[in-house]
């Protein structure tokens, strides 16, 4: 009888799951490993502010329980110019990615009666 190996597979498959494209320059353009706990969006976005990625170029989410995966790099450069935007600051880790992928939202002018 042959010894039974352990899934791959995480046990908890029909949720998003966010991986990233990190750019380390000569050394090589590499997906990063993530902890299956850490892969959220949430850990995802304080992980970029935290400094974590190098220089990140893309990231991509998916769930597998539903069969889809999607470019969301445009979606999370955009919130992270929004929370920049609320603190003040941009984390110099992430000032490029933001500056390529984000969509600068066009500032609204106020009209004031007279």
């Amino acid at each position: 009888m042959m010894p039974h190996s352990p899934s791959i597979v995480p046990e908890h498959t029909d949720r998003e799951i966010y991986i990233v494209l990190d750019d380390f320059g000569l050394l090589a353009k590499v997906w990063r490993e993530t902890n299956d706990a850490d892969a959220d969006r949430e850990t995802l976005i304080q992980d970029l502010l935290d400094g974590q990625y190098e220089d990140p170029i893309r990231i991509v989410a998916f769930n597998t329980a539903q069969g889809w995966s999607r470019d969301v790099t445009k979606d999370i450069a955009n919130e992270l110019q929004e929370i920049c935007a609320e603190r003040g600051e941009t984390p110099g880790s992430i000032e490029e990615f933001i500056r390529e992928h984000a969509r600068r939202r066009p500032t609204r002018q106020l009209r004031f009666q007279l």
